[in-house]
């Protein structure tokens, strides 16, 4: 089927419209898990981190390692549902779900066992909250959303 005939269909539809905020959310995340890799790799290859990482408790050191793979696996995921999302995956409104709940555990995760203060610690879990809040609804009832996600 050529494009052009995909486009005069009537049950084709563009990834447009308020799926553009969930899909621009995404792109943010893994940004920011890009971010926090090379802040992480920093840590590695700087001489004076490395020595700290490598000479510190041994339970650091774990949850540092701990922390590298969650975000790895986590940048990994993001780019899976990015990658489902442009694809128009007919499975991705569950898959988009199961990353927004994703993103609220490591939210709660961050909230209460890492060395941060409180306010901060509240920013971080707000926007996972809010986006789950505002977006698993969508994707569950939006006709926007069967609509987009045939492929």
């Amino acid at each position: 089927m050529s494009h052009n005939s995909l486009v005069n269909d009537p049950s084709y539809q563009r990834i447009g419209g308020w799926l553009l905020a969930p899909l621009a959310y995404l792109f943010v995340t893994f940004l920011s898990v890009l971010l926090m890799l090379a802040l992480y790799s920093m840590a590695f290859f700087v001489p004076e981190s490395r020595t700290y990482l490598l000479t510190n408790s041994q339970a650091f050191t774990m949850q540092w390692f701990f922390s590298v793979v969650t975000t790895l696996a986590m940048g990994l995921f993001t780019a899976v549902v990015i990658w489902q999302f442009c694809k128009r995956a007919r499975a991705l409104p569950k898959l988009f779900i199961i990353w927004l709940l994703c993103t609220v555990l490591l939210a709660v995760k961050s909230f209460a066992f890492s060395p941060i203060n409180d306010d901060m610690a509240t920013r971080n879990l707000l926007m996972p909250l809010l986006a789950a809040a505002l977006l698993v609804p969508y994707f569950k009832r939006s006709r926007r959303v069967k609509g987009t996600f045939t492929e």
